[in-house]
């Protein structure tokens, strides 16, 4: 299994901002401290192209990031002040999604993003921290290249996936799946083709049910060539933006319930971290880390 991360591209952000950058590198850090894995295993992805980026993106709002010529508002959307490091990092984090998707259709079964998950990025604007959707680019890229016929989203973030829905709408090779809090941002919701929404509160075995009976409803969509999995940390109970109530636990049986449904059709899946947000970052690194070793495996 190869796993992919951009933590040592810096996205500065002023002191004070809500956005727990720093949990990418605790989480390498993590998983590099458990000597799980090899060190050949862990990947510096190459940044995402302008060509790829247009695959999903329109011309005029990547050239705006690129050079940083949107207006305040637009930047206020995204909610990262525009920098160099912060369109590296863009790329880069995108680039690990493809690296990722690539590396499971290759063989691996399963790849790791320890980043990505950027689902509210549109067509022609960034939102909610999210500037490229690198599962929408990815999926289209692999598409267009013929490494893959279909793909389908698996999106267990909190917030639902408005941007991979809008950015994928019109495709019939890709299918979103969105299963989140009802009233979560984003307070307008841009349809998946399945949408699922929670009532705040929902704990373990009810969202496990829950999921259990959509994936077979995701199956009944396939067959796909490959899953993209964006494996939110945000359901967390703990989460100061989540609204749900999971635990640890929970979202461990998740994950497992995720990659073993894959598993059951011999589906390759590239998996990205996605949001967390809980007050305790040493929280967030250990819901991620339980993905990554989950990850491994159904990678063996």
């Amino acid at each position: 299994m190869k796993i992919f991360y951009t933590d040592h591209f810096e996205l500065p952000l002023p002191p004070g901002h809500r956005f727990p950058m720093d949990k990418y590198r605790r989480l390498r850090r993590r998983i590099v401290s458990e000597k799980r894995f090899r060190e050949d295993v862990l990947m510096v992805p190459p940044a995402a192209t302008d060509a790829e980026l247009v695959r999903v993106h329109t011309p005029s709002y990547v050239e705006s990031i690129v050079r940083g010529t949107l207006d305040r508002r637009a930047e206020r959307r995204i909610g990262f002040p525009h920098s160099a490091k912060m369109v590296e990092r863009s790329r880069r984090s995108t680039g690990a999604t493809m690296a990722a998707a690539r590396a499971a259709v290759d063989g691996d079964r399963v790849s790791v993003n320890l980043a990505g998950g950027t689902h509210h990025a549109m067509r022609d604007a960034g939102e909610g921290y999210c500037v490229f959707n690198d599962a929408a680019v990815t999926l289209a890229t692999l598409i267009d290249e013929g490494a893959i016929g279909r793909g389908v989203v698996v999106d267990l973030d909190v917030h639902q996936g408005n941007g991979t829905a809008e950015t994928m709408a019109d495709r019939d090779d890709v299918f979103t799946f969105s299963m989140h809090g009802e009233k979560n941002f984003p307070l307008r919701k841009f349809p998946s083709d399945l949408d699922v929404d929670l009532p705040d509160g929902t704990a373990d075995d009810r969202y496990l049910g829950v999921l259990d009976d959509q994936l077979a409803a995701v199956t009944a969509a396939g067959p796909f060539d490959l899953v993209i999995y964006l494996a939110g940390a945000d359901p967390f109970v703990g989460d100061r933006l989540g609204r749900l109530a999971l635990s640890k636990s929970g979202l461990a049986r998740r994950d497992r319930r995720v990659l073993q449904w894959a598993a059951g059709s011999g589906t390759p899946v590239a998996i990205t971290m996605a949001g967390g947000y809980a007050p305790d970052v040493d929280d967030i690194v250990d819901i991620h880390a339980a993905t990554v070793a989950a990850a491994a495996e159904f990678a063996r």
